[in-house]
């Protein structure tokens, strides 16, 4: 679970005392899977609102979900003892969960806790990373219950929905139920603006991060990504889900080709803004700092060194509303693509050729 905008949250204490449960080791098929996008007509009809006011219909869900519901741990790598994890929810019976990629971008070893207590070695298929929070892992299959997707189109503010995570040992597979607060919500985290968010009062804890958002038709409508505590005064009750919508075609690409397709840049950059123009006395008003240039990348053959500003790519302004992130996401793959740039005092033009990466 991420707050937002701070960012700095404590390790999962507990999660240290589920890596003694035996790993179960299996084999996997590579079979082509069809991720499910459940029917929406039941959610506006009379019987199906009736069942939303049944608290029994709650119940009857979150026991169907439970065991689809995974913890993540990752032990890191680059700092040997420290935990990280989070949840994540099985989208496919050949061992495919689909959770957030901050949980597992730093490299280590991931192991995954079934709702049974059952602990498995995983893979990382691939990750979505820095364009959404999106990561899709592979555990050997066997004995798994997946859980299908439903259309986030259909959410309503104040439509019941809620979460399933981990946020203790002490309180595995704990289920909160809220509403959908708004829909179509875009939050700026980390860069980027993420889009087309799920905001919910449902209860969120560090835990529930990369878990799932479900209706009362048992279906995966978001994944929890982050919760916003405010920046002066604290805030309560307000966190994000990512859509179902997004997800889907990024989860069937990565289980299906075994990767998103994404633009490559090759750069590591840091977006203009008013503390960053002040600070570095810069001339311009937005725009991307190249930090670094990455050795054989489309921008290191294009000429781009490390301290220009891109102003423009193609014919997007890198802005505050739209980032550089946000701006090459926009960018077709396998194109010769037009970018303006500041360098020492002037504004110059150069073209590249974007590869996917």
């Amino acid at each position: 679970m991420e707050d937002g905008p701070r960012q700095n949250l404590p390790p999962l204490g507990w999660l240290a005392a589920v890596i003694v449960v035996a790993v179960v080791i299996g084999a996997a098929s590579g079979a082509v899977v069809t991720l499910l996008l459940g029917g929406s007509d039941a959610d506006n009809d009379p019987a199906a609102m009736a069942e939303m006011a049944d608290g029994d219909a709650v119940a009857q869900v979150a026991a169907r979900a439970m065991p689809s519901v995974v913890a993540i741990i990752n032990e890191l790598s680059a700092q040997p003892g420290s935990i990280a994890g989070g949840a994540g929810v099985i989208i496919d019976e050949r061992g495919f969960i689909l959770t957030n990629a901050h949980i597992i971008t730093e490299p280590g070893k991931l192991t995954v806790l079934l709702a049974n207590g059952e602990a498995r070695p995983a893979t990382i298929v691939s990750h979505d990373a820095p364009f959404t929070d999106l990561a899709v892992l592979r555990v050997p299959a066997g004995g798994l219950r997946p859980l299908a997707l439903g259309d986030s189109e259909t959410l309503r503010p104040g439509q019941t929905v809620m979460a399933i995570g981990s946020p203790d040992i002490d309180y595995m597979n704990s289920v909160t139920t809220g509403v959908v607060s708004a829909v179509h919500r875009r939050k700026a985290l980390r860069g980027v603006w993420a889009e087309d968010l799920i905001q919910t009062d449902t209860a969120i804890n560090v835990g529930n991060s990369g878990g799932p958002l479900i209706n009362l038709r048992g279906q995966i409508v978001g994944l929890i990504s982050f919760r916003d505590i405010g920046r002066e005064d604290p805030l309560f009750g307000i966190s994000f889900a990512i859509s179902s919508r997004t997800i889907l075609p990024i989860a069937r690409a990565m289980i299906d080709e075994g990767k998103f397709p994404r633009p490559y840049f090759g750069i590591d950059h840091q977006n203009v803004d008013d503390e960053l123009i002040q600070t570095s006395n810069l001339r311009v008003d937005h725009g991307a700092l190249v930090r670094r240039v990455i050795d054989g990348s489309p921008a290191q053959k294009a000429g781009i060194q490390t301290g220009d500003i891109l102003l423009r790519l193609g014919r997007n302004d890198i802005t505050e509303q739209l980032p550089f992130i946000n701006a090459l996401a926009q960018v077709g793959l396998d194109e010769r693509l037009p970018v303006q740039l500041w360098r020492e005092g002037r504004v110059m033009a150069v073209e590249m050729e974007i590869t996917p990466r």
